[in-house]
């Protein structure tokens, strides 16, 4: 399983991102990510040179919640070079943004809305998406499966691999606070995770007061998967 560390609490990347990856990069993370909300255009250009400076691959997550301001995210993703981009819905367009460029990217299936996000939607519409997306170029998705409102969180994530098929990489973002999840999620299909406001809350490992600790436990739950 891939641990990718979002450097977001809340949905919102935080301000101090740049010193705390002067901190952790010690552990070696290898997947690191920012989404589109909570600082400027070029403080996330800074944050991703950082992360690619430390031999990392560069993810932002599209969170925001207009056509306008996605696609406009969608827009940043290619000129910041970033490696994957997350997120939205309008697959089309964002799909066009990127073609020629070197960022990958991978769409939210089911029905997104609102910041902090929720996901609508059932396990087939999930599964028929995933299928359309695959067909249209995508490699991957990116599913808000913990944050689901009409289905339960494991039968999205199976759906979703169904309509990737078994070449395709599911990423599972929002609300992943614990081994058990981390495991549940590996079982179901998953290929890689997202965490943030579980390492600042501490809530990954309550018994333990600093986020080095928490990723630490996080690393270490993955390196019991692999």
């Amino acid at each position: 399983m891939d641990f990718i560390f979002m450097l977001t609490r809340h949905d919102r990347t935080v301000e101090d991102s740049l010193q705390l990856l002067q901190m952790i990069r010690p552990l070696g993370i290898g997947h690191l990510g920012f989404k589109d909300v909570g600082v400027s255009r070029d403080v996330l250009a800074r944050i991703s040179d950082a992360i690619r400076a430390a031999g990392a691959r560069v993810y932002l997550e599209v969170v925001s919640t207009t056509p306008r301001d996605c696609l406009r995210s969608a827009e940043i993703g290619r000129e910041l070079g970033v490696d994957r981009l997350l997120g939205g819905t309008q697959v089309d367009a964002i799909v066009e943004i990127l073609a020629g460029s070197k960022t990958a990217y991978f769409p939210f299936p089911g029905r997104p809305t609102g910041h902090p996000t929720k996901l609508g939607g059932t396990a087939l519409e999930v599964e028929q998406q995933c299928r359309s997306f695959t067909a249209k170029g995508c490699p991957g998705v990116d599913l808000l499966a913990y944050r689901a409102t009409q289905a339960d969180p494991l039968d999205l994530v199976a759906a979703a691999r169904r309509g990737i098929g078994s070449d395709g990489y599911l990423i599972v973002a929002g609300s992943v606070s614990s081994a058990e999840q981390i495991r549940a999620l590996k079982h179901a299909g998953a290929d890689a995770f997202t965490i943030g406001s579980a390492v600042f809350d501490g809530s990954f490992s309550p018994t333990k007061g600093s986020t080095l600790s928490q990723l630490e436990d996080i690393l270490q739950t993955c390196a019991d998967l692999a």
